[in-house]
């Protein structure tokens, strides 16, 4: 009994090993890329001042999200790896405008922030006994709440709204990383020997982690941010 639960728990370490891994890489990809377009004129200047190409870039991105999560378990293990470096490469393009904005400090010091608001969540999440199921659907709610003002905002342009948007984004992505943590080391105690399936499951929650990262980074970098 006390063998197969240290199996148990070793193999959920290992699979969340693989999660932070990928997470890691894919922040990475567009640290660099970001910053690797912001410090080419040319191609920043070709980005920024031409709408086309930026809306192009942020469908693009939406579609590969959108079809990575629907059809992650049809695609093969490279191709989901593929698409996961290309999204984050993508993100990274489209993310270079910050540092056009915000002073490279400030920058430096809300992703800092953003790093231990993350762990603190994360460590939190996986140690927690509480279910956080119900927890997850008002943060999900949330999530929606935003997107749905959000979009109201690009019309009204209101400053203030845009601040509460912001601090009410940093609570549900806060939220959310226990959340998808709990949820994720769930399904890795489900997942033991399952090969490929589990690699591929693996970076999907990857993904969901990334996601909750980068929001979170942005709206802080939003609403504490030094611009220029």
């Amino acid at each position: 009994m006390y063998n197969t639960y240290n199996n148990l728990t070793r193999s959920v370490a290992s699979f969340m090993y693989k999660v932070y891994a990928w997470m890691s890489l894919g922040l990475a990809i567009t640290a660099v890329t970001a910053y690797g377009v912001y410090s080419t004129p040319e191609l920043f200047r070709a980005i920024v001042t031409n709408r086309v190409a930026f809306f192009a870039l942020l469908i693009a991105q939406l579609g590969i999200v959108f079809y990575i999560s629907s059809a992650f378990q049809k695609l093969s293990y490279a191709t989901n790896i593929l698409l996961f470096s290309l999204y984050s490469g993508l993100l990274g393009m489209t993310l270079s405008v910050i540092f056009a904005v915000y002073e490279m400090g400030s920058i430096y010091q809300i992703f800092a922030i953003a790093v231990g608001m993350f762990g603190f969540m994360a460590i939190y999440g996986y140690y927690t006994k509480t279910d956080l199921t119900s927890f997850g659907q008002i943060m999900f709610m949330g999530l929606i709440g935003i997107i749905i003002a959000g979009i109201l905002n690009l019309f009204l342009r209101n400053p203030m709204m845009n601040y509460v948007i912001s601090f009410i984004g940093i609570l549900v992505f806060t939220g959310l990383t226990a959340y998808d943590v709990q949820r994720i080391k769930a399904l890795g105690s489900e997942l033991l020997n399952k090969g490929e399936e589990e690699r591929k499951i693996a970076l999907m929650c990857a993904l969901s982690l990334y996601l909750d990262f980068i929001n979170l980074f942005l709206h802080l970098l939003n609403f504490l941010g030094k611009r220029k």
